[in-house]
């Protein structure tokens, strides 16, 4: 049994993306090596409707699985499905584009807008497979309390609770962890999977050393079979992620990830010529 240790920080940068919303990039393309198999995350905490008001409209996905979830908001969404919804406080959107998507994103006025969006990359013998479109709202997600402890299992499973989603191409675990200040948690993963958190708010302690990690960063954990965290004075909120890496090549242009460069001009080019929806 191995303790995971700290590898890698990442606090990302701020962005602009859709018609102009502002964000944290916190991981992209130059991560993609030690995050494998995730690709992109983006963080967003916004009071100020302004920041995200203009949404993301009608664009295209390919060859990977989006996932948004919200701990405050509402985001209303669609897509070339027919699927069409809301995704408010607590709730999780799990969008698999396969062999290609249409689909538009557009945030209402809330208090707050707290929450992030995942890219997960699908392997190469699934690119192409059908779309499809999963809602996970609050009263689906499981809720395990231990003492000062909650943890909400969106992905996968803890302790005797598991998800009604755990992804039918690439397993992932994604627990939203909230830990009262002087507390202690362990979880024990897989010593394959990439592990990685983002701290949404607070700070604590990771690994065996005694050194504290504020909010709004992504922390990489090294091998190990034991994730540890403890709180000192403050309390802390994190997201948690575990998944088998893929190590497969990867093309990746905007919206639209592929394994070779071929095989994204095509898809840009179907783009162009009307043939990039394959199912509907």
């Amino acid at each position: 049994m191995a303790i995971k240790e700290v590898k890698k920080i990442v606090t990302g940068s701020r962005a602009v993306d859709g018609a102009g919303v502002k964000l944290v990039r916190v991981l992209g393309h130059n991560d993609v090596e030690d995050f494998d198999p995730f690709l992109m995350f983006d963080a967003f905490d916004s009071v100020n409707p302004e920041d995200y008001i203009k949404g993301f409209p009608w664009h295209p996905h390919r060859g990977i699985e989006t996932i948004t979830y919200l701990i405050n908001g509402n985001i209303e969404h669609g897509d070339s499905l027919g699927n069409k919804g809301s995704i408010l406080d607590g709730c999780c959107q799990w969008m698999t584009a396969g062999s290609g998507i249409m689909h538009q994103e557009m945030p209402k006025v809330s208090d707050r807008m707290l929450g992030a969006q995942l890219w997960l990359n699908m392997p190469k013998e699934f690119k192409m497979a059908e779309p499809k479109y999963c809602d996970i709202t609050d009263d689906m997600v499981p809720t395990v309390v231990e003492g000062n402890n909650t943890i909400k299992v969106i992905s996968g499973n803890y302790k005797d609770k598991t998800s009604s989603v755990y992804g039918d191409y690439v397993k992932m675990t994604y627990l939203d962890v909230q830990m009262k200040n002087n507390s202690e948690w362990e979880f024990n993963v897989n010593p394959e999977d990439t592990v990685f958190i983002y701290i949404v708010e607070g700070e604590g302690f990771f690994g065996s050393l005694n050194t504290k990690y504020e909010s709004k960063r992504a922390v990489l954990f090294s091998e190990g079979d034991i994730f540890k965290a403890r709180t000192g004075d403050s309390e802390l909120r994190f997201f948690l992620y575990a998944a088998k890496p893929l190590k497969e090549p990867i093309a990746w242009g905007g919206p639209i990830v592929m394994n070779t460069k071929e095989e994204l001009n095509h898809a840009f080019s179907e783009l162009r010529d009307g043939t990039f929806i394959k199912h509907e």
